[in-house]
């Protein structure tokens, strides 16, 4: 328990660092305190003692005896029952007449006394495996890739849409549509890519799903050969890729889509044609502050977000009475993320994106 004079030290280091412009919550970490905890010292204007420690506790009404506790153990201790879990141990017990506690009572139980561990020859759960977790401060630092579908001129006959979209300024930087998937194919995409964006030997990071496409031997070939590092989605998790199916959506979802199909794959690569161009140099990108992926691209944000910030606070010179709070956060985004942790979504860098 934090003492009076502790609390009003750590209240006044916590609003120090706030005034500073640090978050609450791991401001409050870094003190070894919950958030609750110091809302509750400061509510009223004042800190406040806390009671809650000292408080008299009642007995729950449905808490177990000692006694029917050592029998909950004494009966998973018998030889009928020993090798059997909670789940097949109470309805064996209802089956002879007999209650003595419920299922999650049984584990809990066996868990405080630490009797309950994994058998058998299964595997034991793990932890879910953590996702790659990129950033880029610039472009051609990171790429996302992926292939997609798109519907042929009969039903059942799809066409292959591959599609690289650079992470930080969201640009599309290589697509090409084909009959089928290949490793062959993709490895084309890249080269192609790499080279329309003059960045051979630069360090760079592929990221993709985990299909047969992505790991062929020719791409993985092609990749070594350009410099290029690997990342892969975890199994089964599209989430890990989000950038790249976000952009089949917005692809998919545009008014001109021809949802009935194309005709064939030299109509496929013209409309696509078309929908790359407005998309990189049309399409205002929401996640960056509403610039095109190819001013974003060419270092042309910056500028163009100072003169909208200039607008905006000539705006509220002249009508002050109309702005309630500070204008519109027309600040560049410095560093854009995939998968980022809950420290970085916590405790985002000034004018970060997380994604």
């Amino acid at each position: 328990m934090i003492s009076t004079p502790d609390r009003h030290q750590a209240v006044e280091l916590i609003d120090e660092a706030r005034a500073s412009g640090a978050r609450l919550k791991p401001t409050c970490q870094e003190l070894g305190i919950d958030v609750r905890t110091y809302q509750r010292w400061t509510r009223g204007g004042g800190i406040k003692a806390d009671a809650r420690p000292e408080a008299v506790r009642p007995v729950p009404a449905n808490k177990l005896s000692t006694e029917e506790r050592t029998q909950v153990l004494a009966i998973c201790h018998e030889p009928a029952y020993a090798s059997l879990p909670p789940s097949q141990i109470v309805p064996r017990l209802a089956d002879e007449g007999e209650y003595v506690a419920s299922e999650s009572t049984f584990y809990r139980i066996l868990h405080e006394a630490s009797e309950q561990h994994h058998r058998g020859r299964s595997r034991p759960p793990r932890p879910a495996a953590e996702p790659p977790r990129l950033c880029a401060r610039a472009p051609c630092e990171v790429w996302t890739w992926d292939i997609s579908w798109l519907p042929g001129p009969v039903k059942g006959l799809f066409l292959y849409l591959y599609l690289i979209v650079d992470l930080y300024s969201r640009k599309i930087v290589g697509w090409e549509v084909y009959e089928r998937e290949s490793a062959d194919y993709a490895a084309e995409v890249v080269r192609r890519a790499v080279l329309t964006e003059q960045c051979i030997d630069q360090p760079l990071v592929l990221h993709a799903d985990n299909g047969s496409p992505m790991k062929g031997e020719t791409l993985l070939e092609t990749l070594y050969r350009l410099g290029i590092s690997t990342s892969y989605s975890r199994p089964r998790t599209s989430n890990d890729n989000p950038y790249s199916e976000a952009l089949f959506r917005t692809c998919k979802y545009c008014p001109a889509y021809p949802a009935q199909g194309f005709a064939g794959l030299e109509e496929a690569r013209v409309w696509m044609q078309q929908f790359v161009q407005g998309y990189n140099h049309e399409h205002r990108h929401s996640g960056i502050r509403f610039v095109t992926p190819a001013q974003r691209h060419r270092g042309q944000d910056c500028a163009i977000l100072a003169h909208r910030q200039a607008v905006y606070e000539q705006a509220r010179e002249r009508h002050p009475e109309r702005w309630s709070r500070s204008i519109r956060n027309w600040q560049p985004i410095t560093e854009v993320w995939l998968n980022p942790s809950a420290e970085v979504i916590d405790v985002p860098v000034r004018g970060s994106q997380t994604g």
